[in-house]
């Protein structure tokens, strides 16, 4: 799995970051990550600490919030991901059809007006 980050998609501005190059077994691996730290334990995940994802050109921390802020970053290279626990279930509930089969499909991760979206493939198309 790895994570990058492309600037100016479009005319627009947009970035994305994006969570790509994986296989079932890695999706598993991330939605069980996921649940474990953020639901269940309540902590931030800092996907450099994440064994099977390797960062190409900045880093994601998934931090709890009291609104569902999506990406930001100070510097680029170092982003914040920023939502309440229920955008973090829905997160995950979003992760489930890459968990049960291979899939050539992907999913954003969230719909918020943020000038960074959330993406999840398992190539590196969207």
């Amino acid at each position: 799995m790895k994570l990058d980050y492309l600037e100016n998609i479009n005319e627009y501005g947009e970035n994305i970051m994006r969570l790509c190059d994986f296989d079932k077994l890695q999706a598993q691996k991330f939605r069980d990550i996921m649940q474990q730290t953020i639901i269940i334990n309540k902590k931030q995940l800092d996907l450099s600490s994440v064994d099977f994802i390797t960062a190409r050109n900045c880093n994601l921390i998934l931090r709890i919030a009291d609104a569902d802020e999506g990406i930001t970053s100070a510097d680029n290279k170092i982003f914040y991901c920023d939502m309440t626990i229920k955008g973090y279930e829905e997160m995950i509930s979003l992760l489930e059809p890459f968990c049960i089969k291979e899939t050539t499909g992907y999913k954003w991760l969230y719909d918020i007006d943020n000038l960074t979206d959330f993406l999840f493939s398992p190539g590196d198309s969207w």
